[in-house]
């Protein structure tokens, strides 16, 4: 809504100036232009915002503007409460009221039926929230990267480290596992018990990416060492089958549900580490602000990660049970990866 600066009565735009200036002066305790002066700006600020974020999405907003809406907001009401008392200008009464009413109904409103809110979530919120953590997810990415290196090149050096990494997650594969033992594991096509496969995948990989979000507050350290693990798991299970010259075959079983499942827990990193990064340093704001903040926009990151999650499960539990060519293997997974990044750093998502 415009507002044009300074206002005049319509039923009084034919006095003289020394006129209207005295009966100004007579029904204005609190005179309109300084009074405007000293707040405008806030106003001004507070639409800005609130056009921004009803043409997009509160995703749009950055930390600092996400905070300081309630703040301009108190703000405006006390001026609209100020301006009825003194008998300021009928027209700025009626923008401060609209502008008071937008700002309410953003802050405190209902949000509206769940089908309208999910279109919003997909469309908007999620991916805008995902490029804004990019910097993070490059780090968390670098993390997960440099742990698969450390597992691969540790267990090629010694065999004997495999066990250490992996643990109980080795499922009958070890060093000492022959290569037909571990091909089989590739190629089994077994479709019992898929369904309980699914489930305990996504609970499993769930609770991984709860862990590195919610332990972010810890300055990160936490969420930075979960990642490091997962790279050093995935490194020392490459290393394994790179002894039985049979690595390819892994890339291509684990590329089916992998691009979908460590994109989602890198995100989940990023998340934590958004966190970790905003309680060690967090500028203006107090550490427990800047916490907040931070814990809102990637709260949503963290809502998006489940789905890709069960997505992955899916993935994991059936498709690649169900799929045993290596070509096919490869195009589902890197189709996956494709449309991920499509979506969250394409041009499309750039625009969102």
């Amino acid at each position: 809504m415009a507002f044009a600066l300074p206002f005049r009565r319509k039923r009084d735009a034919h006095l003289p100036d020394d006129e209207l200036a005295h009966q100004q002066r007579r029904l204005d305790p609190l005179p309109s232009a300084k009074f405007r002066a000293e707040r405008e700006g806030d106003w001004r600020r507070l639409e800005e915002l609130l056009n921004r974020a009803e043409r997009r999405s509160a995703a749009v907003l950055t930390d600092d503007e996400l905070l300081a809406l309630p703040t301009l907001y108190r703000a405006t009401v006390s001026a609209l409460a100020v301006a009825r008392e003194t008998l300021l200008d009928r027209a700025l009464i009626d923008y401060l009221e609209g502008l008071s009413t937008r700002a309410y109904f953003f802050l405190y409103g209902v949000r509206g039926r769940i089908g309208p809110r999910l279109k919003q979530f997909f469309r908007h919120d999620w991916p805008a929230a995902v490029l804004a953590l990019w910097k993070e997810t490059l780090g968390s990415l670098l993390l997960l990267v440099a742990g698969a290196l450390a597992g691969y090149m540790l267990v090629r050096a010694d065999s004997g480290w495999f066990m250490s990494l992996v643990g109980g997650m080795s499922e009958g594969r070890t060093p000492d596992s022959t290569t037909q033992q571990l091909r089989d594991v590739l190629y089994d096509s077994d479709t019992s018990g898929l369904e309980a496969l699914a489930s305990f995948l996504f609970t499993h990989n769930a609770q991984i990416s709860l862990m590195c979000f919610a332990l972010g507050f810890l300055f990160a350290v936490p969420s930075a060492i979960l990642i490091l693990m997962n790279g050093l798991t995935l490194g020392a299970f490459l290393a394994l089958y790179a002894d039985h010259h049979i690595a390819g075959e892994l890339v291509g079983w684990l590329c089916v549900h992998g691009t979908t499942e460590m994109f989602a827990i890198t995100l989940a990193g990023a998340a934590g580490i958004r966190i970790g990064w905003a309680v060690a340093f967090p500028g203006r704001l107090s550490r427990l602000d800047g916490m907040a903040a931070a814990g809102r926009q990637s709260g949503t990151v963290m809502a998006g990660v489940v789905v890709m999650l069960f997505v992955a499960a899916l993935l994991e539990g059936f498709i690649r049970q169900l799929v045993t060519t290596d070509w096919l293997r490869f195009l589902i997974g890197g189709s996956m990866l494709t449309l991920w990044l499509a979506y969250f750093y394409g041009p499309a998502g750039r625009r969102r």
